[in-house]
């Protein structure tokens, strides 16, 4: 008989007793422990353990899965709730235990989620703009009356979040010490006339160097000056004032144009000036250079010749005196003492030219005759002189 058949004593090989109210010291049931372990864990989740010794581990096995599969599903839930987008105009200030990770740009990301992590978005090209107006004192101990409006925009998201606690707050103080310092440090007339616009751009550099001091994260874009009134009790005297500076910087600039005006012409005729003077000057020297080399030519002439080259000057010269003057000159001997002549034609007409032949020398020292051009009033003067 086996040792487990029934009516075997329940005894295993080694003589233990098995299963029975007397079993003392032998090895525990596994089957019994493991059917107690799925109806334990059946019952926490509402099922109802296996009933016989055939049960197994079927029921365990799929309460086990179940478990599993809903534990990832959960798992992968809250990983996708640290998905977020960021939009173009905004920056993600993301923390990790509420500290500062880092800042990230437009566009999906995503983060530790919740409660590890965390983001915070800001608009960073919204501009925000407030108004200040005061009275304050100039250095030349005036009251003046200023009202600006400023503009902002936030610059750096984490600075903004973390390092001061009220930035808005931070650039209303800042502007107003900035004002009062800049305006307090400029003369009246500066700051009611043409100082208007240095005197905006004086504060917008001050207030930024503060928020850059101060972190704030936030940039000032532009700071707007209107025209700044004086007292109501002297605001007569000042517009006179504004308005007699105005025309004279109105004769100013009249003046200035008709010296652009005019400088330039005179300009112009000096220089028109410089070169006549130039161009008279070389012509002087031509002039005189011409008149020498004719000069040396003619002495070397006169050297060779003298008798014919005076004879040539002479005749020249006459010509040169007879042709540019209205006279007529009768040498007939054997006349009629009654002659017509038509002055008004002749004095109305062109001299006419004869040929008129004069003695040359050549390179031999022969003479030779030259043709010239002399009026037709005037005869052959040699001639006539040779003949008396």
């Amino acid at each position: 008989m086996a040792w487990n058949e029934p009516g075997g004593g329940n005894r295993d090989p080694w003589g233990n007793n098995q299963g029975g109210p007397g079993n003392q010291g032998g090895p525990p049931d596994l089957d019994e422990i493991v059917r107690k372990l799925q109806e334990r864990v059946g019952g926490l989740f509402g099922g109802k353990g296996p009933s016989g010794g055939g049960g197994g581990f079927g029921g365990g096995d799929l309460s086990l899965t179940l478990l599993g599969v809903l534990g990832a599903g959960l798992l992968v839930a809250w990983l996708l709730t640290g998905i977020y987008i960021v939009e173009p105009a905004e920056r993600g200030v993301v923390l990790r235990f509420g500290a500062y990770v880092k800042t990230t740009a437009s566009g999906p990301h995503w983060r530790m989620p919740w409660p590890i992590g965390r983001v915070e978005i800001v608009n960073v090209d919204e501009i925000s703009s407030f108004s200040h107006k005061a009275a304050m004192l100039t250095r030349d101990e005036n009251i003046v009356d200023v009202e600006l409006t400023v503009q902002s925009r936030i610059q750096d998201a984490a600075n903004y979040l973390f390092q001061d606690q009220a930035p808005m707050k931070t650039l209303r103080d800042a502007t107003e010490t900035v004002v009062r310092k800049t305006i307090g440090g400029a003369q009246l007339d500066f700051i009611l006339t043409e100082g208007r616009g240095a005197v905006a751009d004086m504060i917008q550099q001050g207030v930024q160097s503060l928020m850059d001091e101060y972190k704030t994260g936030l940039i000032v874009t532009s700071v707007n000056m209107q025209p700044a009134k004086p007292p109501e009790q002297v605001k007569d005297a000042f517009d006179d004032a504004i308005k007699a500076r105005e025309d004279k910087e109105r004769l100013e600039n009249k003046a200035e144009a008709y010296a652009n005006e005019i400088l330039p012409q005179a300009r112009g005729e000096a220089a028109r000036a410089v070169a006549d003077a130039k161009a008279y000057r070389d012509r002087v020297i031509a002039s005189a250079e011409g008149e020498t080399s004719r000069f040396s030519a003619i002495r070397a002439q006169y050297e060779n010749a003298p008798e014919v080259t005076r004879e040539r000057l002479y005749l020249e010269t006459i010509e040169s005196v007879l042709t540019g003057s209205n006279m007529v000159l009768i040498d007939v001997p054997q006349g009629n003492s009654l002659m017509y002549l038509p002055l008004d034609q002749l004095m109305r007409k062109q001299p006419a030219t004869i040929p008129l032949r004069t003695p040359m020398l050549d390179a031999s020292g022969s003479k030779q005759e030259s043709s010239r051009s002399t009026p037709s009033p005037m005869r052959d003067v040699s001639r006539e002189r040779s003949s008396r």
